[in-house]
């Protein structure tokens, strides 16, 4: 973890029954480290690490110190002590955090197709305030539950109207169209989509069937790994070392060997930044990640340790 700063909680309010936003300033009263759209902070709580994407309505200058960071957290139903905390802060609290860093980065001079669902509407502010700023075209979908579960529904339609399309579950003639979404893609448009693994899976494949390159879909995963019904205990076997783990049902393989000492490079530990990929010597993965292509997941010689599983007995990995 990069060395972290202290931050204080300068404001608190709930935005809907279970998102509550966070202001911090730095405790000391320091300058805040800048960042870029789609960057996030991560802060080190009680139950482990958690990254919140930083959200802006208003751009911040290239390289400009920001008067404070602002965050939106979604409570979950079956929270292991994350977002459960933070809906527990006041005004007045502190808590670690790293400076802000960035794996959903924008192109900001490229037209942009935005896709939000859900809490994946946080890092999406940011990028459309810098695209409007810029005056870069761009389209913003945004799809949640209901109108009452939406965050910043009042802001975001004052803000973005021209470009904004609000998408509600439990009204039909409102639902996304992703297919028509990605036959509609421009041929220099880009494609952001922040959401649940579903939507992503979703786009991502309606994207590629329409002929838009992986370069041009971008994509961040608002939601950790999950123990499904039938997980199964697994063992991993370390091929530099020979030593053999016990991958238990609830558990990842990068938790799992970090607690046993083995030194992992690591990022998101939601399967959709990259960093973790690790070559599969042995074993027959159980993908669960956003990250690698269809056909890197069929011939099975990689794996996101931070997600993903074993369908076989046990997996051999190059570490």
């Amino acid at each position: 973890m990069v060395e972290p700063v202290k931050l204080k909680v300068a404001s608190a309010r709930m935005l809907t029954q279970s998102i509550c936003e966070l202001e911090f300033v730095r405790s000391d009263g320091g300058t805040l480290a800048s960042y870029t759209p789609g960057a996030h902070v991560k802060f080190a709580l009680p139950a482990g690490e958690r990254s919140y994407s930083l959200i802006d309505f208003e751009p911040i200058p290239d390289g400009a110190a920001p008067v404070s960071y602002r965050f939106a957290v979604q409570l979950e139903a079956k929270s292991s002590g994350g977002s459960s905390f933070m809906h527990g802060l006041k005004p007045g609290d502190e808590v670690a955090a790293t400076a802000p860093d960035n794996d959903f980065p924008l192109l900001a001079d490229k037209p942009a197709l935005l896709i939000a669902g859900g809490i994946g509407i946080t890092p999406m502010i940011s990028m459309a305030s810098a695209l409007q700023d810029a005056g870069t075209p761009f389209r913003f979908h945004y799809a949640c539950r209901t109108a009452a579960a939406m965050a910043y529904r009042d802001e975001l339609g004052e803000r973005f109207n021209d470009f904004l399309t609000m998408h509600f579950d439990d009204v039909p003639e409102t639902a996304l169209d992703i297919a028509a979404l990605a036959g509609s893609v421009g041929s220099d448009e880009h494609v952001y989509v922040c959401g649940p693994k579903g939507m992503i899976d979703a786009v991502k494949s309606a994207m590629e069937a329409a002929g838009i390159t992986q370069d041009r879909i971008h994509f961040e995963l608002f939601t950790s790994a999950a123990e499904l019904a039938g997980d199964r205990v697994f063992e991993v076997e370390v091929h530099a070392t020979g030593e053999v783990f016990e991958i238990p049902p609830g558990k990842t393989i990068v938790e799992v060997l970090e607690a046993g000492g083995v030194d992992l490079m690591h990022d998101c530990l939601r399967g959709d930044c990259g960093i973790c990929r690790t070559d599969v010597i042995d074993g027959i993965p159980d993908h669960r990640d956003v990250v690698l292509s269809d056909s890197e997941k069929a011939e099975g010689n990689v794996i996101q340790i931070c997600v993903s599983r074993a369908k076989s007995a046990r997996l051999v990995l190059d570490l």
